[in-house]
């Protein structure tokens, strides 16, 4: 083929424009390339002593570009992969690792990678690239001399770096073994107390308090002042040993007087330890040093709110108003929640109204449609959320998730459940969505469907443990395949080993079995965690058929009295108690 020819082709692509691609696992570089680039690089290419503009290299170009055009990430990252070998180009070799990446091909990226960085040693993209792909595939031993690189090129901005690492380590399963990685990078860096704040946060992860305190203390004797440093080693304390935190708090704020934020975090820790009028003399403190600080009033309003203080939390939420707090949004829909739970309802619906913006938007204008449907019915409060505006497809299924909420506290179950099926045929793998129809269906007595769709979730989200449990218990509750359902309870146990829900589910499958011993072990257990009404449902049912019958009567009462509609509490009363 003539090369002139071959050069206008390329060149007409060039002008083509690229496609975003959507990244799913994260870019290497996060760069977008010009075709015209790689044109250039393709052209430079020809001069190396083993390489020509050959039709082959042609062909994987077009067919690399075309295929980008029209979406087949796959086939593109296959035919830049194969240009990269050829050429030996670096701006070709990281286009095949940067598509390699976004396409979930790790054995591409990594040859793509590997190539690039041995014809760029010195570029911090490439080293980049080679640590998101090693961590992503979960070897981290490969991916340490790269940050190891990375760390040392950068001296400047070193620390920052440090600051950045458990953030990029967050999805390795193995705390442990990201410890261990943290641990041999920081060795260089012993003077730096960011490198040490990296060491503790690690080991926190991993579950090592003690080491994440001892680390979070030289971070600490680097860096006195480090107001940050000193919240975490308090908050790590509180674990360890809680008044050895209040006291580090007390300390510290006694050298830092003016560390605003670690004093509301002993006022936490005050109030977590019902040290009630010694978190109140820090509120006034706090309050008398900034009165003009609208950051502070706010933070005195949560905490306040979090006491049980309406009054005083409604003041300083509306003080933080007057002051000129920013995000008035923020504000508005904590005085609404305020409102609410004081059952204020027309002041708690005019407050979250007025949050037009922000992150609460979304949640202020659900709470707005419940206490709307309370008060005027479902068909208002049903439109108020179709036209709620949304970003993107994550509050979009956040708001139909609340309509068929809305529906199932109002007994309108077969509305709800059609409206969860419209959805599931536009998107027929959206987990809440699938999990949601689930539970209406088991209302419903679509046990075909219930299963069907837990089964489907579990297919998409395998380490969901709620899915395991929910079908687990729906069998066991029916006396239905009860060996399947004690294993699918036993792998969601395993996934969320604390949870008081799927304890209590385990222990009603044991009890199903026969094996009323372990049952009500497992009840106990989930009762004394979260007396929740339908735990001390069953809990109750246990006691009453191991002869004692008088707690169970008191349980029963008890969950009772706090819930009084509950029907599957009154259910169990009824078969039990004349």
């Amino acid at each position: 083929m003539n090369i002139k020819i071959m050069m206008l082709l390329l060149g007409l692509i060039g002008c083509a424009p690229l496609p975003k691609v959507d990244s799913q696992a994260g870019s290497s570089s996060a760069i977008e390339h010009n075709p015209g680039d790689l044109t250039n690089a393709i052209a430079r290419s020809s001069q190396h002593a083993d390489s020509s503009l050959t039709e082959e290299i042609l062909f994987d170009f077009l067919l690399a570009e075309t295929a980008l055009q029209r979406d087949r990430l796959d086939i593109s990252a296959e035919s830049y992969a194969r240009l990269a070998h050829i050429t030996r180009d670096a701006r070709i070799a990281e286009r095949a690792a940067d598509i390699a990446l976004r396409t979930r091909q790790p054995a591409l990226a990594q040859e793509a990678i590997d190539l690039w960085v041995t014809l760029e040693p010195q570029s911090q993209a490439a080293h980049q690239a080679a640590v998101i792909l090693f961590i992503d595939v979960g070897q981290l031993n490969r991916a340490r001399p790269h940050l190891e690189k990375l760390l040392a090129s950068q001296p400047d901005a070193v620390g920052k770096s440090f600051m950045q690492i458990n953030k990029l380590l967050s999805r390795h399963p193995d705390k442990q073994e990201a410890l261990t990685l943290v641990r041999q990078l920081a060795r260089s860096y012993d003077k730096l107390p960011e490198a040490h704040f990296a060491v503790s946060q690690a080991a926190w992860a991993a579950d090592q308090p003690k080491l994440a305190s001892d680390a979070m203390q030289k971070a600490l004797k680097l860096r006195p002042e480090w107001e940050m440093a000193a919240i975490h080693q308090g908050r790590i304390l509180q674990k360890l040993d809680n008044p050895a935190a209040i006291n580090f708090y007390k300390r510290y704020l006694d050298q830092y007087s003016k560390a605003n934020d670690l004093r509301i975090a002993y006022i936490r820790a005050l109030m977590e330890n019902k040290k009630f009028s010694l978190a109140r003399e820090q509120f006034h403190r706090l309050e008398s040093e900034n009165a003009s600080n609208p950051d502070i009033a706010l933070a005195i309003g949560l905490l306040s709110a979090e006491l049980d203080d309406y009054g005083n939390a409604e003041r300083y939420f509306k003080k933080a108003l007057e002051l000129g707090f920013e995000d008035t949004n923020s504000v508005n829909f904590n005085l609404g929640r305020i409102y609410e739970t004081s059952q204020r309802n027309r002041e708690a619906m005019d407050s979250y109204r007025r949050v037009t913006g922000g992150e609460r938007y979304i949640p202020a204008q659900i709470r707005y449609a419940f206490l709307l449907a309370g008060q005027d019915g479902l068909t208002p409060a049903r439109q108020h959320l179709q036209t709620v505006r949304y970003l993107d497809e994550e509050q979009r299924i956040q708001l139909i998730l609340s309509e068929a909420q809305l529906l199932r506290e109002q007994g309108a179950n077969p509305e709800a459940y059609d409206l969860l099926s419209t959805q599931l045929d536009e998107t027929p793998q959206q987990p809440e969505i699938l999990y949601d129809r689930a539970l209406i269906a088991e209302k419903l007595g679509k046990l075909d469907i219930l299963e069907q769709d837990l089964r489907k979730l579990i297919e998409l989200k395998p380490d969901s443990a709620h899915a395991y449990n929910a079908l687990g218990y729906s069998l066991a509750d029916r006396g239905l395949r009860l060996p399947e359902a004690l294993s699918l309870i036993q792998k969601a146990i395993e996934l969320s080993p604390d949870d008081p829900y799927i304890m209590d589910s385990l222990g009603w499958a044991y009890y199903r079995m026969g094996n009323l011993k372990k049952g009500l072990d497992y009840l106990n257990t989930a009762f004394a965690a979260r007396p929740d009404p339908e735990i001390a449902a069953h809990f109750g049912e246990l006691l009453w058929m191991n002869g004692r019958t008088e707690e169970a009567k008191q349980i029963w009462q008890s969950a009772l009295d706090s819930h009084p509609g509950n029907e599957v509490l009154q259910d169990t009363m009824k078969r039990f108690i004349p």
